[in-house]
């Protein structure tokens, strides 16, 4: 049986420069790997892509995709040491939060904030 080692999301994203402004600049993320208008992007042992594309194009597996937001279908969640403290310094970056700092009923603290594309970013501890 073929034994899987890693994986990553992509996320789809109108503007790449953007999003690293978002997931590097703000969030800390590392560019480990760039080819055109995909870049790949670590934190710690998690890695993430973002990758430009327009609504309508096809990609590699031959399905549609796009960056349309009349829908979502992908959040990415970001730990953080202090989720009220992260979210006031992503705050004042202008980044938009969708959902203020709260105590959850299974222990975790946290929070939603929008990356350029508006696609959900959970900041959780």
């Amino acid at each position: 049986m073929t034994r899987f080692r890693d994986a990553h999301p992509i996320i789809y994203v109108a503007d790449v420069e953007a999003s690293l402004g978002f997931y590097r600049d703000l969030l800390g993320f590392v560019e480990t790997y760039r080819f055109g208008d995909f870049v790949s992007l670590s934190l710690g042992e998690s890695a993430v892509s973002v990758a430009r594309v327009g609504d309508g194009e096809v990609g590699s597996h031959g399905l549609p995709v796009g960056v349309s937001r009349s829908a979502q279908s992908f959040e990415l969640c970001v730990y953080a040491d202090d989720v009220d403290a992260a979210i006031a310094e992503l705050r004042a970056a202008g980044v938009a939060v969708l959902v203020e700092p709260a105590d959850q009923p299974w222990g975790e603290r946290m929070a939603y904030v929008a990356d350029p594309d508006g696609h959900p970013v959970m900041i959780c501890r």
